[in-house]
Order: C-alpha cells, then sequence, then structure tokens
C-alpha cells in the first residue's frame, strides 16, 4: 500500500471527528476516546480505523485468531480494515557474529472482526473490573512507583483532588475507591505528559483536558462509569485538525502505558 493511500485512509477517519465536533457531535469523540481504552495495544490510526469503521466494537481479532478462541466469522460480516506493518530481515554483520533485525518496510491492509461478528465458544473476561476498583489502584501504584513517582496523601491539596509536583503525586483524603483511582490516573497523566517541554508548550487548560481525557480512557477500559470528557474537550481543538490529532497521540500514549500495567499485572 503506497503513503499516499495510507495518508488518505488514515486522514479521513480524523476528518469524519472534525466535521461531528464542527456540528457539535461529542458523542463522536467519545465514542473514540472509549475506543482509545479498549483498543490501547492498537496505533492511534488503528483505533481511529476501527472507530470509523464500526463505532461499537469492543475486541476486534483477526480470522485465525478468532478460530484459535473457538469463535468463528458469521457469514456476510465485513472484515474491519486496519493498517499491518510489512517487516523485512536484514543482516547486521559485525567482527564476531551476524545478526538479523527487523525494519518496517510500509504497510499493508489486514483485516480483523469485532466479537459481534463471531459465534462460538464465550471469551474470558479478562481484565474486567466489577465494582470496587480497589486492586487496579494498587496496580497502578506500582506502576507509579516504577516510574520514580511518589504518592501521598494531603488535606492542603483540597478543594483539589489531586495534584501533581513533578516525580510526586498529592491525593485529598476521603474519596470513594473510583473517585481516588480517577484522580491518580488524571495526575499521572500530567507526570507522563507534562513534565519535560510540552509543558511550557501547552495550555493549562489543554494539559487538564489531556489529563481528564485520559483518566476516561482508562477508566471505561476497566468497566468504572465516569463523566464524558468530550463536553470540555470539544474546546480544546478550536477547528485545528492538527492540534486535535497531536492531542489524541499523547492521550493515548498515556492511557496505553497504565492500560498494559493493569492489563500485564
Amino acid at each position: 500500500m503506497k503513503a499516499e493511500q495510507i495518508k488518505k485512509i488514515t486522514e479521513k477517519a480524523t476528518e469524519q471527528l472534525v466535521a461531528a465536533l464542527q456540528q457539535g457531535h461529542s458523542e463522536t469523540l467519545t465514542s473514540y476516546l472509549k475506543a482509545i481504552g479498549r483498543f490501547h495495544r492498537y496505533s492511534l490510526h488503528n483505533v481511529l480505523l476501527i472507530a470509523l469503521q464500526k463505532p461499537n466494537a469492543s475486541h476486534v481479532a483477526g480470522f485465525r485468531t478468532w478460530n484459535q478462541l473457538g469463535r468463528f466469522v458469521k457469514k456476510g460480516e465485513k472484515g474491519i480494515m486496519i493498517l499491518a506493518p510489512i517487516v523485512r530481515r536484514k543482516a547486521e554483520n559485525s567482527d564476531h557474529d551476524e545478526k538479523e533485525s527487523s525494519r518496517i518496510a510500509g504497510f499493508r491492509a489486514a483485516y480483523v472482526f469485532d466479537v459481534s461478528q463471531t459465534d462460538g465458544q464465550e471469551l474470558p473476561q479478562i481484565g474486567m473490573v466489577h465494582g470496587d476498583p480497589r486492586e487496579c489502584g494498587e496496580t497502578l501504584r506500582r506502576f507509579a512507583a516504577a516510574q520514580n513517582i511518589a504518592i501521598e496523601y494531603s488535606e492542603d491539596i483540597a478543594p483539589a483532588r489531586g495534584t501533581s509536583y513533578g516525580g510526586r503525586i498529592a491525593l485529598l483524603p476521603g474519596q470513594s475507591p473510583a473517585e481516588e483511582f480517577s484522580t491518580l490516573v488524571h495526575e499521572l497523566a500530567h507526570e507522563l505528559l507534562h513534565r519535560g517541554d510540552r509543558r511550557e508548550q501547552t495550555s493549562r487548560k489543554v494539559r487538564e483536558t489531556e489529563a481528564e481525557a485520559t483518566a476516561f480512557v482508562v477508566c471505561h477500559a476497566i468497566g468504572l462509569e465516569t463523566g464524558s470528557a468530550a463536553a470540555d474537550y470539544i474546546q480544546l481543538w478550536n477547528g485545528d485538525k492538527e492540534t486535535l490529532t497531536a492531542s489524541l497521540t499523547y492521550i493515548q500514549k498515556a492511557a496505553s502505558q497504565m492500560l498494559a500495567a493493569l492489563t500485564d499485572s
């Protein structure tokens, strides 16, 4: 697949999102944010492609993968197109040995199917959280420790529920487990995204909205109910497609790091 084709395909998804926001349809953005949480191991472009073609998709896999899981694609179902890398092997010569490394030579169209397009054995409920998220909270704390980020409690930060200081997060005591989890995700997003040069390159509004959108993605992905970040987020991009796309990329980066820690624990 040529680079021009790939650019055209991925831009279509972003353009549809921008058009929907221009018409006041913030639920389209909410759907995209939920997709980022559901498919956090996919690239942003592929997340946008999945959400564009099947907004309600919840669990996608290729034809053979579904077969291995004891499920089969229903007759007549149309695949969801994503972009798969074309990997080329290359030899690296040295004085002592010869190693093979790989490089991405391009991309090709590949097709996946949502679980709703399949029949067969029930899937195990992996990574789903029911009720109290305390176990996920502890996992997230271990993730923070691995990033050399200390977590403490302080009543002095009230009325704020959480504050990020750069290498240290303060949480307001007395929050419910779900509220504390959401606050911790929000402040971790600041630590991951807004502690370098980008802090000086973005406004406080952009930083707060990205952190809140990240919390929305992670909380929704583990099954917690949360308010829609899209209502405030709609004001962020201000008609600028490049700003919107860049911001979504950062949101996906932070959410993916945290969700990987939660699902791999």
